[in-house]
Formats: C-alpha cells, structure tokens, sequence
C-alpha cells in the first residue's frame, strides 16, 4: 500500500531557468503542488531526501512549507535528459479519503510449467485507490499456467480497496507461451537424434549373423 513520505520545504517565489539552476547547485528542487481550480504552491524541496523518496511509486507525500501542510501525489517528474537530475517536480494535491486513478507496474511470479515463460503485456495497470491505500505495484501470478494461457485485466487479483479502472478489462495483462527458440532448439535435438538412431539400427543387424553362426 501507498508509502506515506515528509518532506520539508520552503514556499518560493522567484522563478525561471537562472533561479532554477541556482537552486540545484544548493541542492534543492523547484516543486509545485496544484490544487484543482485552486492556485497552486510554488516550494522548493531537499535534493537528495526527495530523490529518494522518488524511487517509492505512488507514495503519499506530506509537504511541509512555512507553516503550511499540503498532503499531495507525485503528477510528473522532470529530468535532465544527459546528468538525469531531477529538475523539477508536479504535485497534486489530495484530500484524506479521497479517491484518485494511478497507474501501477505489474509484476509476475511463479513459473509456469514446462517451457512456457511469462511475458508482461502491459507494463502499468490503470486503478483507482484511495489516497491512502495506492499500490505500488500488482503482482500476477503465473505459478503452473500452461502454454497459451492469458491473464486478463478483469482476471487480476487487485488488493483490497483497490478497482480496476481501464477502458478494456479484456485486454491482456500477462501472456504465458513457450518461446520460438525453446521450440526450435526441441526441433533440433530431435531431429539430430534420428540419424544417431537409424546408424545404430545396421550395427545391431550385423550383430545378428555372428549370433547365429555359434
């Protein structure tokens, strides 16, 4: 479930790429926190708490900034395409109780059997949680599926509180097959052992004479 995560920041009031670059070389991340219809709040965060608190997908963020407590989500994330610094971050703000769609990385585990391997259709899931209760990520089992099989959105167990919220909810999430080359290569071995076989079969007929002769 969602990982709740402080931050303490300062209300900021100045604002463009030279303000911005200044602010990174003190170690500090411009943010801002919209509020539906309301202005939103400009502060600045801590470089390397925030950062890593980044790594906590759908965490719950409560930002504190002179005297003020906003409870917000992460909406984008924006970094320097070369260095991969953060540049600048987009909150949301969220109220205690209320409902809000993310999307969630799907994971697999279990083996399927035989051949047969798991392939993730879709990286994300889309649902709908409460601010609370976000989900870091679903897990799909493929324990004993067999060639062929697929796991449909409609089809994945979803912790409790949590809805499935996608257009599609026949769209495949996981697919379970045995790949190309695995079948190849059981094509290979096979055919290989067939003229191992067939050169055996003379050696054994030629045996037969000399068995006869005692």
């Amino acid at each position: 479930m969602a990982t709740t995560i402080k931050l303490e920041g300062e209300a900021r009031s100045e604002f463009g790429k030279g303000v911005a670059r200044r602010l990174r070389v003190a170690n500090k991340i411009p943010a801002t926190i919209y509020a539906g219809g309301e202005e939103p709040a400009f502060v600045t965060l801590p470089m390397r708490e925030t950062t890593l608190a980044l790594r906590h997908t759908n965490a719950l963020f409560t930002i504190a900034f002179d005297g003020n407590t906003k409870m917000a989500v992460v909406k984008d994330v924006q970094k320097n395409p070369v260095k991969r610094i953060i540049e600048h971050i987009d909150f949301l703000e969220v109220k205690a109780g209320e409902k809000i769609d993310v999307e969630v990385p799907v994971f697999v585990e279990g083996t399927p059997k035989g051949a047969a391997v798991a392939f993730v259709d879709i990286q994300e899931l889309k649902v709908r949680a409460d601010v609370t209760n976000l989900p870091e990520k679903i897990v799909v089992s493929v324990e004993g599926l067999t060639d062929g099989t697929k796991v449909f959105a409609k089809d994945v167990v979803l912790p409790e509180g949590v809805e499935l919220d996608v257009e599609d909810p026949e769209e495949s999430v996981v697919t379970v097959e045995v790949p190309e080359d695995a079948t190849e290569s059981t094509a290979a071995s096979e055919a290989a052992a067939a003229p191992a076989n067939a050169a055996a079969a003379p050696a054994n007929a030629a045996a037969a004479p000399a068995a006869d002769a005692k």
